[in-house]
């Protein structure tokens, strides 16, 4: 399956057509996106009774349990991996005008495909492992230890001082999660929505991110333009709320924050799926949906 090259400007169309496929389609895609938020959390309130018990009491965690308590989380979370391709499909369905339902989240589970999902899932968790261990090592020793030392004063009032270095690592950081975020995207629809094997999904992953590096750029920046729009937007609400809450009552700001923070962390969780089927759509879609044409470029 080939991967396509987009000009600029399409990183754009898939912030905006990703975050709007939401309100054109709510009843799909809201109400599966709820059931696959709570199947995303349920793997840190595995750990998360073992980790308030440790901060309470005050008991310094070493960096080997930190490290164990992280990798079951990821390891359990594997399993929610299919419900990814499934949601997948659910806005696929309802892009392209066909009968999507709530319940067509579980389809991987139902076709076969989870395996293969969760396959790409663990092989993708060992890539982000070994980047992120490239990035330490690179900044040098220093940076190392100030991480080693940070997980062992998870309960300590005060953390050690940020080392040399820092700042880049947070550049580069940035900088591959976009990337990684692209690459992710790509090979997931590849899978879920493609219907091919892991590591084909891998290699067009990573030319479909290598060929589309400027519309990735757009992508950030209008992200990024939007992010400022939204904070100042909520911090406004927040600002109202917190005034009428002096006014009337602390319950009425509570009985406002509380719907707008669910409602907004729900909206960005339905975007990020939305921008990343819109990006496998342009990038590696086939003829047969009804993306919206654009010539490419390469």
């Amino acid at each position: 399956m080939t991967t396509r090259s987009r000009r600029t400007s399409a990183g754009f169309g898939w912030l905006m057509r990703g975050f709007s496929a939401g309100f054109r389609h709510p009843k799909p895609l809201w109400g599966s996106a709820v059931i696959l938020l709570t199947a995303v959390v349920l793997p840190s309130l595995v750990t998360l009774p073992m980790r308030l018990h440790a901060i309470h009491a005050g008991v310094p965690v070493s960096p080997m349990t930190s490290v164990a308590w992280t990798a079951l989380s990821m390891l359990i979370g594997l399993l929610v991996i299919p419900l990814y391709g499934g949601y997948l499909q659910v806005i696929d369905a309802a892009e392209c005008g066909r009968a999507a339902r709530i319940r067509d989240i579980f389809g991987p589970y139902r076709d076969g495909s989870a395996l293969r999902l969760i396959g790409f899932g663990l092989v993708v968790l060992l890539i982000y492992f070994a980047m992120f261990a490239l990035l330490l090592v690179a900044m040098g020793g220093g940076l190392l230890h100030w991480y080693m030392q940070a997980l062992t004063m998870q309960a300590q009032p005060v953390s050690p001082s940020l080392p040399h270095g820092f700042g880049t690592l947070i550049a580069l950081g940035a900088v591959f999660f976009l990337l990684f975020s692209a690459f992710y995207a790509i090979a997931l629809g590849q899978i879920a929505l493609g219907r091919r094997g892991v590591f084909a999904a891998i290699g067009d992953g990573v030319v479909g991110t290598a060929k589309n590096a400027l519309p990735l750029l757009a992508y950030a920046l209008g992200g990024l333009l939007a992010m400022i729009g939204i904070a100042i937007a909520l911090m406004l609400v927040m600002m109202l709320a917190f005034l009428l809450g002096r006014l009337v009552g602390s319950w009425l700001m509570l009985v406002i924050a509380i719907p707008l923070y669910i409602g907004f962390m729900m909206t960005i969780f339905m975007g990020m799926f939305g921008v990343s089927y819109h990006l496998w759509r342009d990038v590696c879609g086939t003829d047969d949906v009804t993306a919206l044409p654009e010539p490419a470029t390469a």
